[in-house]
């Protein structure tokens, strides 16, 4: 892990600001999901991706009926039916 030399306070309500610069550098814009993990005594904040229901992948994924399904299980969806 790089350190990016940016300190900020936490507010009263527990909120911090991510700057700018990091949020265009990881393509997080406003009301973009960000999950939050925990490695030990770190916080570690990375932009939500959502994954295939059925086989995890993140690419070309699209919601159906409320679930994340990507294009290839949509596929055999189809070709089962």
């Amino acid at each position: 892990m790089r350190s990016t030399g940016i300190v900020r306070k936490v507010d009263t309500l527990g909120r911090i600001v991510i700057p700018m610069d990091l949020r265009r550098n990881l393509e997080i814009g406003e009301n973009d999901p960000v999950a939050i993990y925990v490695d030990g005594e770190n916080v570690v904040l990375k932009k939500f991706k959502p994954f295939c229901t059925f086989c995890g992948s993140t690419e070309d994924v699209r919601t159906f009926k409320d679930k994340h399904v990507c294009a290839s299980c949509l596929q055999l969806a189809k070709n089962v039916s």
